[in-house]
């Protein structure tokens, strides 16, 4: 069993509560620069230290007269602290604060997610094992092709959920970077020292060349990157959604004891983790999109962004964490039926091995043009007439002067055609 991932602990990091719990962080890391500097007592960090507290409910109660947030969360700290309350928030901007706690939010937020994707990274690479050789028919346009395993889909979803994993740590650099250099970003009033300080502390970089703000490309390459793993976790869930359909039932997802599929339908097993799934991958779509909104301010920076990143910001990486919580869920209670891909394989009496037949009747000396004749002129007559295609082959007269029985078997093996699927097992998985 795949241990389950904590999806709580993505909630509470965007409560109103661990929102201020950062922001006295910031302010108190600042306030102990000031103090290696000499600008500020000691006294005043161990005061703070010991006297502030968060009271969400007196934030908001001031922020309801003074209609700003810092400052209502400032004014509730001094109200605690008392006279060496001033030394906060010396030379520092809202956003120094706001915007250095958000990138502090957002990197253990997708060290969260990426966490979720190691876990689903284990679980599909076990099932790619477990499914190698299970044949099925590939589908392109919806329309049987040629003989897969669904050993392949599971190892195609496990590889770009890897990528998705290297992209993730790719993306911490740029994502991990915070400012406290003033109301401009000149550090007018708080020396560089004071934001190296703080940054460190938190694991952050500065800003090279800061506004009032961090430069939103940053955030919109993270929400762009959020819903492009929720768009593979949506090619998975729609794949599934196929194949659970009436006609072609290869997997289906588990149905519970007690569970109602319909309010009208007894009958009905639906598959509605899977479109839950897919629905949500619309929702991030449209944060990612949003994000991208907000990289253009008003020359040093405006308000329009803040109200946007109140709401992606936790909605985006709190519905991914579900999603990919959801789909490890969906994967573990998978049900697959080898027996109904074997009979949608052969549902078409052979059709599906057109191609090796015209590459055999080439090999044998035909022209290509010619080959393909002779064998969609068979398949055409299988197709409208519901004829068995093999038989047809066998005893079709060209065919049959060109191609020996073995070889004619041959073409019909799907064997033959899957004889690469281990090579490509190594290739993406890296051992035997």
């Amino acid at each position: 069993m795949i241990p389950r991932y904590s999806r709580p602990a993505m909630a509470a990091l965007w409560s109103e509560e661990e929102k201020y719990r950062r922001w006295l962080a910031v302010e108190l890391f600042a306030l102990e620069a000031w103090v290696r500097l000499g600008k500020a007592p000691a006294a005043a960090v161990t005061t703070v230290r010991r006297r502030a507290k968060v009271d969400v409910a007196r934030i908001q109660a001031i922020e309801a007269t003074v209609k700003h947030d810092v400052i209502a969360f400032l004014t509730s700290l001094t109200e605690q602290v008392g006279p060496l309350g001033r030394y906060l928030h010396v030379g520092l901007t809202s956003s120094d604060v706001v915007d250095t706690t958000f990138a502090w939010q957002l990197v253990d937020a997708v060290t969260q997610i990426e966490q979720q994707v190691t876990v689903l990274q284990r679980l599909l690479k076990r099932l790619a094992r477990r499914h190698r050789d299970t044949i099925m028919i590939g589908r392109t346009h919806g329309i049987h092709a040629e003989p897969t395993t669904f050993g392949l889909k599971l190892a195609r979803w496990y590889d770009a959920f890897r990528r998705h994993g290297e992209r993730l740590r790719d993306l911490r650099p740029r994502l991990a970077v915070g400012k406290i250099s003033g109301a401009v970003g000149t550090y007018a009033h708080v020396p560089p020292s004071v934001e190296r300080y703080v940054l460190r502390k938190l694991k952050l970089t500065p800003e090279p060349v800061a506004t009032q703000v961090v430069q939103r490309d940053r955030h919109a390459e993270c929400f762009q990157l959020l819903a492009l793993i929720g768009a593979s976790v949506e090619a998975v869930a729609l794949e599934i959604r196929h194949l659970q359909r009436t006609e072609v039932r290869e997997v289906e997802e588990s149905f519970t004891k007690g569970q109602k599929g319909s309010s009208a339908m007894p009958h009905k097993r639906n598959p509605i983790l899977s479109e839950n799934l897919c629905g949500l991958a619309r929702l991030l779509r449209s944060y990612a999109g949003a994000s991208l909104e907000n990289v253009a301010l008003w020359h040093e920076r405006d308000i329009s962004h803040s109200s946007v990143e109140r709401v992606i910001g936790p909605d985006a990486t709190i519905a991914l964490d579900f999603m990919l919580d959801r789909l490890r869920q969906l994967l573990e209670g998978l049900q697959v039926y080898p027996q109904r891909m074997l009979a949608n394989l052969n549902a078409s009496g052979g059709l599906v091995f057109s191609q090796p037949l015209l590459l055999a009747l080439v090999a044998a000396g035909c022209t290509r043009e010619a080959a393909y004749a002779v064998v969609q002129r068979l398949a055409m007559r299988a197709w409208e007439g519901g004829e068995d295609f093999r038989r047809l082959v066998e005893s079709d007269p060209t065919v049959r002067t060109r191609l020996a029985p073995a070889a004619i078997a041959q073409a019909f093996d799907p064997r033959r055609q899957l004889r690469h699927v281990a090579p490509i097992f190594h290739r993406v998985f890296g051992d035997t």
